[in-house]
């Protein structure tokens, strides 16, 4: 005969047996029995329950339901496009503002842009501004428009800007005027080009002392770069190195300081430089090459003055690219498409943002690996040397035919050779 104890202990292990496939048992009470409300793990030690120890696993699936969400949208809107074709809108857009385009017209639009560049393409021959403010920059223009000037039908003559921010302010100028720009709002009427950086005139810094270098052989070398840095290889940790060109920046940095183990974020100097102030009280660090960005799963793109020259180059990495702001853009921009090349972020977000959209990729590592190779692919797809000559084209025939006025040969400007 069992003891009416042992079989009180029995029954009660039964009950927690059958608690723990349902796992949910109870040792609040004084008896210590089992209820279906707790864990009969819990019961078994006894052990007072945790109460959020199971809600925790399911509550992590419901704190990212926001951004799986806002990702399967995003795929709704993809659109197959290849080279410049996926960026032909944009050029319709900015030049659509026009209607007729006249003599007028462009010497208004260098009156705004007193240092701007004029040039005309004249019988093939290309012709500018003697004075340059920035020679680089316009070394890396004048390449791409001696290539294409044999192939154009009509002479044409544009002002282009070379300053980093756009003038035509929608704000300060009744109409549009005709004026080039690499990079925009929305607030301005400029016509977007694809910037001189693509063959010379990047950013110098201690690196790259005649700036980034072409990009068609900076590209090529990326692209093998991250086939010795595949996903599984790559640091689970965020980078991001520059200088201080906007305080949007700062809690990037700041978080970092605190979370060592989710972000190594630092600022490095520019020639505004002049204490450690100018670096959030720290020691400003070391230049970091792109090619070395490549071993770390998430890279963070900025705006600098404007669009960060250094956005196309992150995504050839191979790696997760958080964009943050989305208010400046360059000519490619548009056509990439949040949540599906990359993860947006606030331009204000705060630390606690930065965290939670970095706990979200390595919580779903399969999901940021997905973003990260399409935006990958899409710049090794649609941004190659070819495209930006082809955009250079499309452009250049488009305005000519906006044109109320032909070209006359002035005098005052020099042939590009």
């Amino acid at each position: 005969m069992i003891p009416s104890t042992s079989l009180t202990r029995i029954c009660k292990l039964i009950v927690c047996a059958l608690a723990l496939l349902m796992k949910v048992c109870d040792t609040s009470n004084s008896e210590g029995t089992c209820s279906s409300e707790t864990n009969a793990i819990d019961c078994q030690s006894g052990n007072q329950p945790d109460e959020n120890r199971y809600a925790e696993s399911s509550n992590s699936e419901e704190r990212w339901t926001r951004y799986r969400e806002l990702i399967q949208e995003a795929s709704k809107h993809v659109v197959s496009c290849l080279g410049c074709d996926c960026y032909s809108y944009l050029i319709q857009d900015d030049l659509d503002l026009f209607d007729r385009i006249s003599l007028e017209d462009v010497n208004k639009a260098q009156s705004v842009a007193k240092q701007a560049v004029r040039y005309q393409i004249i019988q093939g021959k290309v012709y500018r501004s003697p004075n340059c403010l920035f020679p680089m920059r316009c070394l890396g223009i004048d390449h791409f428009l001696k290539g294409l000037a044999p192939k154009l039908d009509h002479d044409i003559e544009l002002m282009i800007n070379t300053h980093d921010w756009p003038f035509i302010h929608r704000r300060f100028e009744k109409d549009p005027l005709p004026l080039f720009s690499f990079s925009k709002t929305k607030e301005y009427y400029d016509i977007s080009f694809p910037a001189w950086t693509f063959w010379a005139g990047g950013p110098a810094i201690s690196l790259y002392p005649r700036g980034i270098g072409r990009w068609d052989l900076l590209r090529e070398n990326l692209l093998k770069t991250a086939q010795t840095w595949p996903w599984e290889a790559k640091k689970e940790f965020a980078f991001f190195r520059g200088s201080r060109t906007s305080a949007e920046r700062d809690n990037l940095i700041l978080l970092s300081r605190t979370r060592p183990d989710l972000i190594d974020a630092q600022y490095t100097k520019n020639q505004a430089w002049k204490s450690r102030q100018d670096t959030l009280d720290a020691e400003p660090a070391e230049e970091v090459s792109f090619e070395d960005h490549c071993q770390y799963r998430y890279l963070f793109n900025f705006r600098g003055v404007a669009a960060s020259f250094r956005f196309k180059h992150l995504f050839l990495c191979g790696s997760l690219v958080f964009h943050v702001g989305q208010e400046w853009i360059e000519f490619f921009y548009p056509a990439m498409i949040p949540w599906y090349h990359y993860i947006p972020v606030a331009s204000d977000a705060s630390q606690e943002d930065l965290t939670d959209l970095l706990q979200f990729a390595r919580d779903n590592p399969d999901i940021a690996q997905r973003i990260a190779r399409q935006g990958q692919e899409f710049v090794e797809q649609n941004l190659r040397m070819k495209d930006i000559e082809c955009y250079w084209e499309q452009l250049l025939r488009l305005y000519a035919l906006k044109l109320a006025f032909v070209p006359i040969k002035n005098e005052d400007l020099i042939l590009v050779s």
